[in-house]
């Protein structure tokens, strides 16, 4: 198929899969993409491409930075925004001839496990079983997700601060990838939480994650916490030393299996998808290692105190003077005067983040500081020791952890595989009906096992896995995420696992 006819394609999928609410702004049928998409094939026919995303649509999440289309964040406070600039991602991959497809739904300001804290209404997943009532999207990539699995763009940008990519690509049967911490920059991407966010990718398949990767995969000045080249070089080298390069061959891979993670939680056809994962990596001659990763169970409340309290921190600049709309009474006056602050702020954002600020504002007050934000990046620490502990390879950048023991070549394990989600896709009507709403900490629980990868900054990708036909694993397709995680700057082993396992019949 042409790259035109492809774009096409994707831009009439977006009309007849409106919706499913997977795009805030959305090309159009015509405008400038189509000369876009001519050159790119003209180079093509002349074998001269600028990249393997040449001419493709790509989708990118609404909290990143675009001259061409509104960041709003999904939140009305920002609704009236619009970039003087791209995203250095975004500039990225327009100068490698992709074509930005429109801006994905989401949770506000990146604030949710399900897609339906959204200015704009909630995301709407597809189910493939019997009932055709939508399911979750996860959150809070979502809309990225959904406009990957139903062919409205060829790849999405999404970030990640707590699993938003892969929680979504378990939940619609897409491949996730979270690079790690510092690879990827982050400038122009609105912050939630600085020390956590991470650009990711979501793809129908990981060789279209890995195309994109390795155009983004660069060093950029004007994030500072950005990878310097002396960083990456020192990680390449790192990689490249007989013992660990040999990995990326053929040689059998010590495949770690986390005790801690099969919790009371998870449910029996996500335990079966793990199980048979790993007896697939068996048969293929990898071995399978129980290894043991303690603070897991306090990640999640780790990472309950320390993301709230830096969005509390990032968010304090949406005033209604520095940034954001100001709020307007019912006769469409500016409020000049009274309670400027207050209104803008009560009014333009949604509940949940709200809840956030205020939950982070306290954390870090005078009285609650050692007691929560304190202890929780004690517990950071403590989550980092323990998967250095566990890996063949160190951590890279080695020097600034000198409390690290790594495991020995012999003990140490390559990768490690859990399932991305501890259940299926609740249905979205279950989610959003007050009858029938769950409680906020089980929509925080459906993050166990993307946190601890996320508080330490290591690289995970999640891949759908078809399990079997039975009654547990039809309603959603027999699909369900399984999750790999890596040693930090181990994406490409990360990508080489994930690939193993995408789409296998186990």
């Amino acid at each position: 198929m042409s790259l035109l006819r492809e774009a096409e394609r994707c831009i009439a999928n977006q009309k007849s899969h409106v919706s499913l609410n997977a795009f805030i702004t959305a090309l159009q049928p015509s405008g400038q993409w189509r000369e876009q998409a001519r050159d790119a094939e003209l180079r093509a026919q002349q074998a001269q491409p600028k990249s393997k995303v040449d001419g493709r649509l790509i989708a990118i999440k609404d909290n990143i930075c675009t001259r061409n289309f509104p960041t709003t964040c999904a939140s009305g406070i920002l609704d009236k925004f619009s970039s003087p600039f791209n995203a250095t991602v975004v500039e990225q991959l327009e100068r490698a001839g992709a074509i930005v497809a429109g801006k994905t739904n989401l949770d506000e300001f990146g604030m949710g496990s399900h897609s339906i804290n959204s200015r704009f209404g909630p995301v709407q997943g597809v189910r493939h079983g019997r009932d055709a009532e939508p399911f979750s999207a996860g959150g809070s990539s979502g809309g990225s997700a959904v406009a990957v699995a139903t062919d409205q763009c060829y790849v999405a940008l999404g970030t990640d601060t707590g699993g938003s990519v892969r929680l979504p690509a378990a939940y619609t049967g897409t491949v996730g990838f979270k690079p790690s911490y510092g690879l990827i920059s982050r400038w122009g991407v609105v912050a939630y939480a600085n020390s956590l966010d991470t650009v990711g990718i979501l793809g129908r398949n990981t060789a279209d994650v890995r195309d994109v990767f390795n155009i983004v995969n660069q060093h950029d000045r004007r994030d500072p916490t950005n990878l310097s080249p002396s960083s990456r070089s020192r990680i390449f080298s790192h990689l490249q030393t007989p013992s660990l390069a040999s990995r990326m061959t053929k040689t059998p891979l010590r495949i770690g299996v986390p005790i801690e993670y099969n919790i009371a939680e998870l449910e029996p056809s996500v335990l079966h998808a793990w199980l048979r994962s790993l007896v697939y990596l068996e048969q293929q001659g990898h071995s399978i290692h129980p290894v043991s990763l303690p603070t897991t169970k306090l990640a999640l409340s780790a990472y309950y105190v320390l993301a709230p309290a830096e969005a509390s921190s990032n968010l304090a600049k949406y005033d209604g003077v520095r940034y954001g709309t100001p709020f307007e009474d019912v006769d469409g006056h500016k409020q000049s005067q009274g309670y400027l602050y207050a209104n803008t702020r009560g009014h333009g954002l949604g509940s949940e983040v709200r809840k956030r600020i205020v939950l982070g504002a306290f954390s870090l007050s005078a009285d609650a500081m050692d007691n929560y934000f304190i202890q929780a990046q004690r517990v950071r620490r403590l989550v980092q020791r323990d998967f250095n502990s566990i890996f063949k390879a160190e951590q890279p950048l080695a020097s600034h952890w000198p409390d690290v023991e790594p495991a020995s070549v012999k003990s140490g394990v390559d990768v490690i595989i859990c399932p991305t989600a501890p259940s299926p896709p609740p249905r979205t009507s279950n989610l959003m009906h007050p009858d029938t709403a769950s409680s906020p900490l089980d929509a925080y629980v459906s993050d166990v096992f993307t946190v601890p990868a996320s508080l330490a900054g290591l690289p995970a990708v999640s891949v759908p896995v078809t399990g079997s036909t039975n009654d547990l694993d039809a309603e959603n397709g027999g699909l369900t995420g399984i999750q790999v995680v890596g040693q930090y700057g181990d994406d490409e082993l990360v990508l080489k696992v994930g690939e193993l396992l995408e789409g296998k019949q186990l």
